[in-house]
């Protein structure tokens, strides 16, 4: 084949080198318009196993690379002073004027015609005279510009300013993130040794500070004394320094991440930055480029066609470019939202940066530092009164007069199984089961306040003196023969109700019997649903008497706690959102009316509960539906209005408002709304979504983004999740019910024994 690259960075200079390994006879010519030796970055990170891909495909240039690399293992995080180090992380840096040099020899050795200082302004005027053109272009690619139509690029222009620097203070002890309050805002720097003598030193902040320092109307020089100066006592005396002298004005700039729907057109096929970025903040740049370089030139001289290689590249390649990306988005976000952190303390503030990305689990960092770990769960329990080191799920936690043994919770979660609004024996052995399996608290499902605040026929209710002699039964049995405490959350189906049980056809009408509806507004939930009647004032006070009513049947019943649900599309959430509530009256339009109606019910609520037991709000923090329902935002003012009227928790969920919600799922997926609600408002949280692994409910308890984490779909394939969980950590302390003793033994030692056949 005749092949022209268009850029010679690492990915176009790694796919050429790739190429002619696949054939020799392949005509490959690259194109770079400056000149062999510029470089306008400073160093570059690659990973263990990058480096293992590398070798693989090429092991020549992965030796000369190699022979240069600076090595690292430790993370050393610099914070209100402090500096926390932990290891075990394994990085190694290059700088990136020495990677570009080491490909350009390699690819002249294989015979590939580097063509410096040619500019190509016009890809499709060389389109007709090579079989293939492999656009490596960059960030700022002409190629994907010049085609957009049929890229269809999605770019995306993150907010924080950065700009990319170098320095003689080597760093060369551990990969560095130095935090900086000024007089204008927080500054802060990625600092990292990338060969003998020069580290690079990426300054970063957020655009307030930026436009207060005036460092878009500086000049580079000016720009970067005022970093020196910012940062003088993590240099050493030694100045910072820039390879961007061809760019006028400051060199700051914002980052933007890239991602093409489609990656070819007719011969052209984008690579690297091209067609996706990945933030500089987790170091997967030119690793994203190298490793889609190996797999579009193998793919190039296995497929039959040149389409045909382009579709299995893009199939291939685009799973794990958006992986790392939502690891990259992950991370951004931290950085940009940095502010919301800086109060932690700093042991809590460095594992809420070593996990930023998602990547990085709490069992991952016991096997990089076990050391410096351990000492992070002992003052994670110090922190809730206790002088254990056990990992953060088994610390103990309080709410008003109740305190919870540990961190995990039952979710709620709708059986359909209640005859007349009255749980039965199902619901008994369900929630004792739950109760036993060592959770330190669980949730009923959603006990309705009245027949027609029913979602279902099966749907248990609150309204009547059969269910909560009921419900009294299974407080009993829980505070007698376990240390769960329990809690009863309590609900309006409002629009949602009148439908099949969940395990039928789940939010259908029911084929007979159905009763009428209310709600905000007169919106259906879906098409062929009943029309709700919108509520009046003489409707509202009614509901409200009702969830009064049901509150102080809660109270004789003996729950620990109970919950207001104002999430999900129920009742009072119909009123919070503005999908549902389209009203004209003081109950709609802006927020703080949207609120009124649910938080006159929480105030009549609260005042009818015993004052020393807690009461907590679930919200949907997000409808997923854009601007036109409740975002992350507007959910901080939410659980802000429900916190000063007197909720000790807010139960943060999502979505369920609309059937047009367009949600975005993955593990933990609601946990960044909790971490917001309750870093940015100071307000204790409870989170759940897609949680279902003891690594994920250590770190996000670790890193302070809930108090509380909920597993739902966990404990329905396993009562005794929690049990089971402590064995699994290699934690002897969980207790188990007393009847149970000889099974809590026998799988200790079934578990240790395993871990010594591992190690063995």
């Amino acid at each position: 084949m005749k092949v022209a690259c268009l850029g010679g960075g690492p990915a176009g200079l790694y796919f050429a080198i790739s190429m002619k390994l696949q054939d020799p006879a392949h005509e490959v010519t690259v194109f770079e318009r400056n000149r062999a030796d510029d470089t306008f970055g400073w160093g570059v990170v690659l990973s263990d196993e990058t480096l293992d891909n590398l070798a693989a495909n090429d092991p020549v240039s992965a030796a000369a690379i190699r022979e240069h690399f600076a090595y690292w293992d430790d993370v050393q995080v610099v914070h209100k002073g402090v500096s926390t180090v932990s290891s075990g992380h394994g990085f190694c840096g290059i700088g990136r004027k020495r990677l570009l040099l080491l490909l350009q020899d390699r690819a002249r050795e294989l015979g590939v015609d580097l063509r410096f200082e040619t500019d190509v302004p016009d890809t499709e005027a060389i389109m007709g005279d090579y079989d293939l053109v492999v656009a490596a272009d960059g960030l700022n690619s002409r190629t994907r510009t010049k085609f957009a139509e049929a890229f269809q690029p999605d770019i995306d222009i993150r907010k924080c300013k950065f700009v990319w620097l170098g320095t003689h203070q080597k760093f060369d002890n551990a990969f560095t993130f130095i935090f900086e309050k000024t007089e204008h805002g927080w500054v802060w720097a990625h600092a990292y040794q990338f060969d003998a003598d020069t580290a690079t030193f990426i300054v970063e902040c957020g655009p307030e500070t930026w436009e207060a320092f005036g460092f878009g109307t500086m000049s580079q020089q000016e720009s970067i004394a005022v970093c020196e100066k910012i940062f003088a006592s993590h240099l050493g005396g030694h100045a910072l320094m820039t390879n961007a002298n061809h760019i006028r004005g400051s060199a700051w700039i914002n980052f933007p991440r890239v991602l093409c729907e489609k990656w070819h057109h007719e011969n052209v096929v984008l690579l690297g930055d091209a067609s996706a970025t990945a933030h500089f903040s987790i170091g997967s740049g030119s690793k994203l480029g190298m490793e889609s370089a190996i797999a579009l030139a193998r793919l190039v001289n296995e497929e039959p066609t040149p389409e045909a290689a382009f579709e299995r590249y893009q199939e291939e390649r685009r799973t794990d470019v958006l992986r790392l990306q939502s690891a990259a988005r992950n991370s951004t976000e931290w950085f940009e939202e940095v502010e919301r952190y800086l109060d932690l303390d700093p042991v809590q503030f460095n594992y809420s940066l070593l996990t930023r990305s998602q990547r990085i689990s709490h069992e991952n960092l016991r096997l990089r530092d076990p050391e410096w770990l351990k000492s992070a769960e002992r003052w994670f329990q110090a922190q809730a009164g206790s002088n254990s080191d056990r990992v953060p799920m088994f610390a103990p936690f309080k709410l008003r007069d109740m305190t919870l043994s540990n961190r995990v919770v039952v979710s709620p979660m709708a059986q359909y199984k209640a005859v007349d609004g009255v749980p039965t024996d199902w619901h008994f052995v369900h929630y004792a089961e739950r109760a036993k399996g060592g959770a330190g608290l669980v949730f009923t499902e959603m006990a309705c306040v009245s027949p027609e605040g029913r979602i279902t026929p099966g749907c248990p209710g609150l309204y009547s003196p059969e269910a909560e002699a009921a419900w009294a039964r299974l407080t009993g049995f829980v505070h007698a023969e376990t240390d769960a405490k329990i809690c009863c959350q309590i609900g309006h189906a409002g629009r949602k109700g009148s439908t099949q049980r969940g395990f039928e056809k789940i939010d259908a009408p029911l084929p007979e019997g159905n009763w009428p509806l209310i709600s905000a507004s007169a919106i259906p939930y879906q098409p062929g649903n009943q029309t709700p009647k919108a509520m009046d004032r003489a409707g509202m006070d009614a509901v409200r008497d009702q969830f009064v009513s049901a509150t102080e049947a809660a109270a004789r019943a003996g729950f620990d706690m109970i919950e207001m649900h104002a999430a999900h599309g129920y009742l009072l959430a119909s009123f919070i959102s503005p999908v549902s509530n389209t009203r004209e009256d003081d109950y709609g339009g802006s927020l703080e009316n949207r609120m009124r109606f649910p938080l006159e019910v929480f105030h009549a609520m609260r005042a009818a509960w015993p004052a020393e037991k807690p009461m907590t709000v679930r919200i949907s923090a997000h409808d997923w539906m854009g601007e036109e329902g409740v975002t992350p935002d507007e959910a901080v003012e939410i659980a802000k209005l429900f916190t000063a009227a007197g909720a000790d928790a807010i139960n943060v969920s999502s979505g369920q408002t609309t059937k047009e919600e367009k949600p975005v799922y993955g593990r933990m997926f609601q946990a960044p709304f909790s971490d917001r609600i309750r870093n940015e408002a100071g307000i204790t949280t409870l989170v759940a979504g897609n949680i279902y692994e003891p690594d994920h409910v250590n770190s996000i308890l670790m890193a302070g983004r809930a108090d509380l984490v909920l597993l739902a779909r966990p404990h329905l394939a396993d009562p005794y999740w929690t049990l089971h969980a402590g064995i699994a950590l290699g934690d002897t302390e969980q207790a188990w019910p007393a009847p149970y003793e000889g099974g809590r033994r026998q799988a200790i030692t079934l578990a240790e024994r395993a871990r010594q056949q591992a190690g063995a």
